[in-house]
């Protein structure tokens, strides 16, 4: 209650709605299933690994632009680069609704490139602007933040399908639609950027409670041995030279798996499984949790340990990823929602990891490095999933595969962790 009526009376009140808003649209990414089938048919002749390509190359790039942003937002501030984000992003769909079949890699250049582009620049410095805000509740500041996104996919989700119905149905109606989206995404990031600004002292301004430990003290209150390096704000170049930096890397490229291939085919994989007329709330599930997740653990973080939550959210996503083909009717519905809670919950604690590990200042462009890893990782599912969902046209238990591997990849990054924990 105390943070929350810091927002309100203080002058952060701004920049965090601007924030929730700014990333709400950016939800927008998260429904690509909505997309995959018609897109799939209509410009890649039914090859889905191709047309899955399209949403990993967004993911991908993003992290290249939130590298590049971040370093643009210390130079110039957030304000130019968000505003300048939400330019490249809505080009980047505008040009995408005029990709003709047999042209995919122009899909890929719009809205992958150009749309992760424009999405890096606007998503991490949100992100690292709020919370220079609240010192002391990154988990859950952060948390709040990027549920919006999360939630984004929720209204977006019909909004999206009945554009797409409307305007001819799948497989034509999409390109109206992205039109659409273009536009919105042109208007809330011009209007939202007005409101974002840093606090006056430059990071201190809001805090819990005045005799709240530092995040470079030995150990949090949890008993954990506390992930900072030191007390100072490391620039992205003194990061790379960290063991602590690849630990993280490769643990998030390792943790996204599961969750990126379930939001990827949530709909494809609920109509194989029978539920024609209702797959779309696959889609819609795993936004609703995604964004409860993103904001639940984010405040467990906080209580619980950074490192601590992530290894529970490993262990989460490595148990359901092997149950993905002996769920049958609407019981599908609860798994992918079930993996979209602890894939939003990865997304909600690693930005506070990373402002713990390396200081709040060079946080936008810090993360932007570590979202490399989850770049990776993107690409990589995608591929699985979608090559595994081609074998398995006719029985959506051939995709099973491609989950076994998310669970041995997360299994992977729980042990990484471990190393974190106990080595540094």
């Amino acid at each position: 209650m105390y943070i929350m009526r810091s927002i309100m009376k203080r002058h952060a009140f701004y920049p965090v709605a601007a924030a929730i808003l700014i990333q709400l649209t950016l939800g927008i990414a998260y429904i690509w299933s909505v997309f995959q089938t018609g897109i799939a048919e209509s410009i890649f002749d039914g090859d889905n690994a191709a047309a899955g390509l399209t949403f990993s190359l967004l993911l991908a790039t993003l992290s290249l632009g939130s590298v590049f942003g971040g370093k643009l937002a210390v130079r110039f501030n957030t304000r130019i680069v968000v505003f300048t984000g939400g330019i490249i992003l809505s080009l980047g769909f505008f040009l995408a609704s005029f990709v003709q079949p047999g042209s995919g890699w122009v899909l890929w250049l719009t809205y992958g490139c150009m749309g992760g582009v424009g999405m890096g620049f606007t998503y991490s410095t949100t992100i690292a602007c709020v919370q220079k805000w609240f010192p002391h509740k990154k988990g859950f500041i952060s948390g709040i933040i990027v549920s919006a996104l999360g939630f984004g996919g929720v209204i977006f989700t019909p909004v999206v399908e009945k554009m797409i119905t409307d305007f001819g149905g799948e497989g034509v109606g999409e390109p109206r639609a992205l039109v659409v989206l273009a536009a919105i995404f042109l208007v809330v990031c011009s209007v939202g950027s007005v409101f974002l600004k840093n606090p006056p002292d430059k990071g201190t301004v809001l805090l819990s409670d005045s005799n709240k430990t530092s995040v470079s003290e030995t150990h949090n209150q949890t008993g954990e041995p506390s992930p900072c390096l030191e007390s100072k704000n490391y620039a992205p170049s003194e990061m790379l030279r960290t063991p602590q930096f690849y630990l993280v890397l490769f643990t998030l490229m390792f943790a996204c798996m599961g969750g990126l291939m379930m939001i990827g085919f949530a709909k494809p994989i609920a109509f194989a499984k029978g539920l024609t007329q209702t797959a779309t709330i696959g889609v819609i599930a795993i936004s609703v949790t995604n964004s409860l997740g993103r904001l639940l653990w984010g405040i467990i973080s906080d209580k619980l340990g950074r490192i601590n939550t992530v290894l529970v959210l490993l262990t989460g996503t490595a148990i359901l990823s092997l149950f993905v083909n002996l769920v049958t009717g609407y019981w599908v519905f609860g798994l992918i929602a079930l993996i979209g809670f602890f894939y939003g919950g990865i997304l909600g604690t690693f930005p506070s990891l990373i402002a713990d590990l390396f200081g709040p200042k060079n946080m936008a462009a810090n993360y932007g490095f570590i979202l490399l890893g989850f770049g990776a990782g993107a690409i990589i599912s995608s591929q699985i999933a979608g090559y595994y969902k081609n074998i398995a046209a006719a029985d959506i238990n051939l995709m099973y595969p491609a989950f076994i591997i998310a669970s041995i990849f997360a299994t992977a990054g729980i042990v990484l962790m471990i190393i974190l924990k106990k080595k540094y």
